[in-house]
């Protein structure tokens, strides 16, 4: 049995103690999100260089179902959370803010968390309509996320934008945006059943003067066809 399966099986046995009653009352695993982070799980995709242990998804997807066996949220959120990072570890290093966030993101444990989605655009997390609003070295940015799981829990969100307002829809950027840069204001609340300690709610995200160096270099087109699209598929299922 590999260290990381008994981390994984350790945090999976707290996170079932509190599956009743995230489920019943709708509010985030904290139990067992904490245990993740003291199993130092939240980190374990980040690459060796920068403090993580470079863990395939393969690993990551084993830890899913290992947590999905004893609270479904609890195993939601680490999944999203590594969706966030799987692109962040393929896409980040050119960017030496990018690299040094994944130093951060291994030695303090950070949940990340995801705004792909817009209200008035369906699913289609390939189109946007807010938009990257750039002055000098500093950008702002306002979007209507129908949807930001866990949201008010994470440390840091990685969201979607287009690159600048007259910009086509599809031509988007990713940008990362910590808890304490942003504003959110809660907008709708979705009951998810049986992923209710998600908290996937809808919010108004609200940025301002934030650093440019923050906006990963690569296309989001190429982000998600390389590497979101394929560990969403492998993590969430």
């Amino acid at each position: 049995m590999s260290t990381v399966t008994q981390r994984g099986q350790r945090a999976a046995a707290v996170a079932a103690l509190h599956a009743d009653s995230v489920d019943r009352d709708g509010r985030f695993p904290l139990e067992a999100v904490t245990a993740l982070k003291a199993e130092r799980l939240l980190g374990l995709q980040i690459p060796s260089q920068f403090g993580g242990e470079g863990a395939g998804l393969r690993e990551i997807a084993d830890l899913c179902s290992t947590l999905g066996q004893a609270c479904s949220s609890a195993a939601m959120v680490f999944a999203m959370h590594h969706i966030k990072v799987a692109s962040l570890v393929a896409h980040g290093l050119d960017s030496a803010w990018h690299c040094h966030l994944m130093e951060r993101i291994a030695r303090e444990q950070l949940l990340v968390a995801s705004s792909t989605t817009e209200a008035g655009i369906g699913g289609d997390l390939r189109t946007s309509f807010c938009a990257v609003e750039t002055t000098g070295s500093v950008f702002a940015l306002g979007k209507d996320a129908s949807v930001i799981s866990y949201g008010t829990q994470a440390d840091l969100i990685l969201a979607t934008a287009r690159r600048h307002p007259e910009a086509a829809g599809s031509d988007q950027v990713l940008v990362a945006l910590f808890a304490d840069q942003i504003s959110l204001e809660r907008k709708t609340v979705w009951d998810t059943l049986g992923m209710r300690g998600t908290c996937s709610d809808g919010f108004r995200l609200e940025a301002r003067d934030i650093p440019v160096e923050q906006i990963l270099p690569k296309p989001f087109a190429e982000i998600a066809a390389q590497s979101m699209l394929a560990s969403s598929h492998l993590l969430w299922s």
